[in-house]
């Protein structure tokens, strides 16, 4: 089996989730006894090669310095940026390539993802020495529209795509920095390694691996975590 090495992860959470329409950014919402952020990082820190963490908050954020994670060595805050791509890029600045030759970026609102997932991610990412995301086909019939229906999209070799995204630290940052420069608009790391013509492996995960965007999916995510395996 290829020997994995230590991982950086870095965990964009500077947003402040307008949609949820809460009196707090969703990271900081209550799920199952504990914050979304700290649920989610304790599935992260069972996989034994994620060794350092990187949480990119908003600068003047308030919420965190109250959790337990805020004494953690494990984790250093940084600032976030405008965008996630800016967050992400922030933290990979203050990462040493050589010490973590991959970083995984993962969703802080995604706190039910399997930790079997995301060592699967690194076995695969790592054996084929190129970066990756885990992802899940599409199911449902797709349309195209707006108000109404233009046309139905054909679903074969369509994907969700998810976090955590695992990717070589130094090409990573290299693909942020210019596609970031050129004005390209970067929805998450595969995007910018895709435009930089880098490959990008697709792992299948599950697709309890829900991004918590809107007010009922804090229910799903409760059922997912008081279900999981």
């Amino acid at each position: 089996m290829t020997a994995i090495p230590a991982i950086a992860t870095v965990i964009p959470a500077a947003g402040v989730g307008k949609r949820m329409q809460a009196d707090k950014p969703k990271q900081y919402l209550q799920l199952c006894g504990l914050t979304v952020l700290e649920q989610t990082l304790h599935r992260l820190k069972q996989v034994p090669a994620l060794q350092q963490f990187y949480l990119a908050l908003s600068p003047d954020d308030p919420y965190f310095p109250a959790l337990p994670l805020a004494n953690d060595p494990t984790i250093q805050r940084l600032n976030g940026g405008a965008e996630r791509a800016n967050s992400v890029l922030n933290a990979l600045l203050q990462i040493d390539a050589q010490q973590y030759p991959w970083v995984l970026v993962h969703d802080a609102a995604r706190p039910a993802v399997r930790v079997s997932d995301i060592e699967l991610l690194i076995q695969s990412c790592i054996q084929q020495g190129q970066g990756g995301i885990l992802a899940t086909p599409v199911r449902d019939t797709m349309k195209r529209g707006s108000d109404t229906v233009q046309h139905t999209v054909d679903r074969a070799g369509l994907w969700h795509a998810y976090t955590p995204q695992l990717f070589p630290t130094a090409q990573l940052k290299d693909a942020l920095q210019q596609a970031l420069a050129q004005g390209v608009a970067i929805t998450d790391e595969a995007s910018a390694m895709e435009w930089a013509g880098l490959p990008v492996l697709l792992v299948q995960g599950h697709a309890d691996n829900i991004k918590i965007t809107q007010a009922e999916d804090l229910a799903l995510a409760a059922f997912y975590l008081e279900h999981s395996v």
